[in-house]
C-alpha cells in the first residue's frame, strides 16, 4: 500500500495544470464551460466487461466527442472496487490533479465515494441535456435509497432479470421453493457468482425473504439484515451440494456464468439489462431460444450513473462529455437493439417532437423482455449497505464454510 501511496504522490506531483481550476463552473455558462473544454484530454474510468458497450464507447462515442467538441477521451478499465481504491488512495496522498476526471458508477460505488467526498458536485443540474430527465422518478432520482442531490448524472436504467433456454426448461423457478426444487431436480445446472450480479440476485432472495417487495425499503436495518440474512444462508447452505460443482466453488463474475449457459452447463442464468439477451444472442453467445423472466416478488431496477472526481483536472471537459452522453442523440443510438441495447434514462415526453418520434420507432428487442414488460416486478434498490454485508457474508458464511 505504501508503494501504491509512493507512486500516486509522483503521479500527482507530475501532472499537468488543471484546465479548469481557475474557473468557479457552477458560475460559469455553459458556451464557456465548453470553450474551456475544447482541445483537452477527459479520462474516462469504466467497467470494460461488454464487447457492445466497449464498441459504442470506442467507436462512436470517442470519435464523436472528438469530432464535435476537440475532447480526446481517454478510456481505463476499472469498477467499483478500483475507483474507490484509487480515489480513496489519492486522497490519502493528497494528490489534486486526479488519474481519472469521470467515472461509471452504481449506488454501492456513489455511497462509498460521498462517504470520503470523493465525487465533485453538484453538477447536474448545470448540464442542458439534464432538462430532459425526469429526476422525480424513484429509479432515476433515488440510488440505492439515496438521493443523487445532482451529484451523479444518470446514464442507463435497467432491470434484473433470470432466463434460461426454452429448449430444456420448460417452467423455469420463480420463487425460492421453486429454485430449490429445480436444483434438486437439476443438480450442477445453477449457481452465483461472486460479484455484483451475483449480489443483485441475493438482495432479490433477501426481500422475498422479507415477505414484501418492499421489505428492504428504508435505512439499513441492522435486526432485520441479521435475521433475513441467517435465512438467506441457511437456504443456500442446505442446497450448496446441488448447485455448480458441488458448491464447492463460485464463480468470481456472472460473465463466466452466461460462457456456463451458453454451452449447456447451466441452465439458469441472471444480470441487468433484462438479463443481458438480446446482446448476447446478437453475439452468437445465446441460442435464439432463450427468455428472460423477473422474480415473482420482485426483481431490482435501478440506474447507473456518471460522476466526476473531486480531483478531476478537467471537470468542464467531464460536464461536457457526461452532457453527450445524456443528449437524444446518443441515447438513442445507445437503445439499439443490435448494438449497446441499453435503456433510455430520458423522458420522452419532454424531448422535442422530431425526437420523440424517432425513440418511438426505435425497434423492438426480438429475444429479451423489454423493460416495461417487467414493470409490475420492479423494487428498488435497498439500502448499500445491505449490499456490502452481503458481500462479505457471502464469503464468511458460504465459499469459506
Amino acid at each position: 500500500m505504501r508503494y501504491i501511496l509512493f507512486l500516486l504522490i509522483i503521479v500527482g506531483s507530475c501532472a499537468s495544470p488543471s484546465t479548469d481550476s481557475t474557473l468557479d463552473l457552477s458560475n460559469t455558462s455553459w458556451k464557456d464551460i465548453v470553450k474551456t473544454a475544447d482541445g483537452s484530454v477527459v479520462n474516462f474510468m469504466m467497467w470494460q466487461g461488454s464487447p457492445s458497450i466497449n464498441s459504442y464507447i470506442n467507436n462512436y462515442v470517442v470519435p464523436s466527442i472528438k469530432e464535435e467538441y476537440n475532447i480526446d477521451l481517454k478510456i481505463t478499465g476499472g469498477q467499483g472496487p478500483e475507483i474507490v481504491q484509487l480515489i480513496m488512495g489519492e486522497k490519502q496522498a493528497n494528490v489534486e490533479n486526479g488519474q481519472v476526471d469521470m467515472v461509471w458508477i452504481n449506488g454501492e460505488t456513489f455511497f462509498q465515494l460521498r462517504q470520503i467526498s470523493g465525487l465533485w458536485g453538484p453538477f447536474v443540474e448545470q448540464l442542458p441535456n439534464a432538462s430532459y430527465v425526469n429526476f422525480e422518478d424513484e429509479y432515476i432520482g433515488i440510488d440505492f435509497q439515496q438521493s443523487v442531490e445532482y451529484m451523479e448524472a444518470p446514464w442507463s436504467v435497467s432491470q434484473f432479470a433470470l432466463f434460461y433456454d426454452t429448449s430444456k426448461v420448460q417452467h423455469p423457478p420463480s420463487n425460492l421453493m421453486e429454485l430449490e426444487q429445480f436444483v434438486r431436480a437439476n443438480p450442477g445446472t445453477f449457481t452465483i457468482s461472486n460479484d455484483f450480479s451475483g449480489m443483485t440476485l441475493l438482495k432479490s432472495l433477501l426481500s422475498e425473504l422479507s415477505g414484501s417487495p418492499d421489505g428492504l425499503n428504508g435505512p439499513f436495518d441492522e435486526k432485520k439484515y441479521n435475521q433475513l440474512s441467517s435465512e438467506l444462508w441457511d437456504y443456500i447452505n442446505r442446497n450448496r451440494k446441488f448447485l455448480w460443482k458441488g458448491g464447492s466453488t463460485f464463480p468470481k463474475e456472472h460473465t463466466k456464468m452466461d460462457q456456463m449457459f451458453a454451452n449447456g452447463e447451466l441452465l439458469l442464468g441472471f444480470g441487468f439489462g433484462e438479463g443481458g439477451i438480446e446482446d448476447k444472442v446478437n453475439q452468437g453467445l445465446f441460442p435464439t431460444s432463450t427468455r428472460g423472466y423477473a422474480w415473482d416478488n420482485g426483481t431490482i431496477k435501478n440506474s447507473n450513473y456518471l460522476g466526476i472526481s473531486y480531483n478531476s483536472k478537467n471537470k468542464a471537459g467531464a460536464m461536457v462529455v457526461i452532457n453527450f452522453l445524456m443528449s437524444p442523440e446518443a441515447q438513442l443510438k445507445k437503445m439499439d437493439p443490435n448494438e449497446m441495447d441499453s435503456n433510455t434514462i430520458l423522458d420522452i415526453e419532454k424531448l422535442p417532437a422530431e425526437w420523440q418520434q424517432r425513440f418511438r420507432d426505435q425497434p423492438k428487442r426480438k429475444y429479451g423482455p423489454e423493460m416495461q414488460d417487467l414493470t409490475e416486478q420492479a423494487i428498488q434498490e435497498p439500502d448499500p449497505q445491505y449490499m456490502i454485508r452481503l458481500f462479505e457474508d457471502f464469503r464468511t458464511e458460504v465459499i469459506e464454510k
